[in-house]
């Protein structure tokens, strides 16, 4: 199912199904319409369902197997909100290798261009191995914790941040745990995945260079209000064969800026899953970004946003991401 939150203009966010290209199915209102006794607790929110577990799912896919035409809605009559507009927690990994070779290129690239005397500055630079990716990634998947409050819907307009001049989009596979665990072993991991959906890391790359040289971070360059844009659905599980097997395309004002496929991701959800489990529990609505796949952030392109772009992030079997960033 690719399930939705949504509202209606003054309403309530609302749990839906998309059914059709225009048509999302109100999955509270046809519980409460059914002729069986249905609890509809479980359809109050994304959150909801998911921490529900197995039988909630099952209910409402039986709710759009039958669907009463009184609870279907025009999606064109209806906002989107993110598919979990407050998550209980969001980690991002950096899990695509091309990704954290070719970052550091640019970053090294960028730092001895403003040199007096650039080869001799790159030339010190690379000597040092700060601009190689570290061995600790090969190690263990990395990840930082992303501000939840931050979560923005798709078509939502993103304000700037005042304090940047270099504004950045990353685009991301993410993965929403479904039921809680701890200790969870890689091979067993798979079942605590409810689905996936895509999610732009949008980052204040002058900000993160500052912040990052010190050791710690990042932190304001990925804290900001609606610095974490997510949607428009959130896929469950079944639908997608093979998550490392989808298309992955990245667009500024209709410009194709990258095109990859999730099978380049060398740490596996399955891996973070196992890592983070360690003597930590998990809970049902956590939320793991995959980290930008391969030459999907303007960094490694060298082609930073500006004010007006609208960025679409399109992932196969889940959907396309659109937001536009205004100051």
């Amino acid at each position: 199912m690719k399930l939705v939150t949504f509202y209606t203009s003054g309403g309530e966010n609302r749990l839906g199904v998309l059914t059709s290209e225009h048509s999302i199915l109100d999955l509270k209102a046809a519980a409460e319409a059914s002729k069986h006794d249905i609890q509809t607790g479980p359809f109050e929110s994304m959150l909801a369902l998911i921490e529900a577990g197995e039988d909630a799912l099952t209910v409402a896919n039986e709710l759009v197997q039958m669907p009463n035409e009184s609870c279907i809605v025009d999606r064109r009559d209806i906002f989107l909100r993110a598919p979990l507009p407050l998550p209980p927690q969001i980690r991002d990994f950096m899990a695509f290798e091309h990704h954290a070779m070719k970052s550091l290129e640019s970053a090294l690239k960028l730092r001895s261009e403003r040199a007096s005397n650039p080869e001799l500055v790159k030339e010190n630079l690379v000597s040092s191995g700060e601009y190689s990716v570290p061995k600790a990634w090969y190690l263990q998947p990395l990840y930082y914790k992303c501000n939840r409050f931050a979560v923005a819907d798709p078509e939502k307009e993103i304000r700037w941040p005042s304090y940047s001049k270099v504004m950045d989009y990353e685009l991301e596979l993410a993965c929403v745990i479904g039921k809680k665990g701890k200790d969870i072993p890689a091979d067993l991991a798979r079942n605590y995945i409810f689905g996936f959906t895509v999610f732009n890391d949008l980052s204040a790359r002058d900000v993160q260079g500052l912040e990052m040289s010190g050791r710690f971070g990042p932190a304001k360059s990925k804290d900001f209000d609606d610095a974490s844009p997510m949607g428009p659905y959130l896929v469950t599980l079944d639908e997608i064969e093979d998550p490392y097997n989808l298309e992955m395309i990245a667009r500024v004002n209709g410009e194709v800026r990258s095109h990859g496929n999730s099978g380049s991701i060398y740490w596996k959800f399955e891996d973070m899953i196992e890592h983070v489990s360690r003597g930590e529990t998990l809970y049902p609505g956590e939320i793991f970004g995959s980290g930008t796949i391969g030459d999907g952030s303007g960094l490694e392109l060298l082609k930073f946003l500006k004010a007006g772009d609208e960025v679409e992030l399109e992932i196969e079997k889940i959907g396309c991401l659109r937001n536009r960033i205004i100051q």
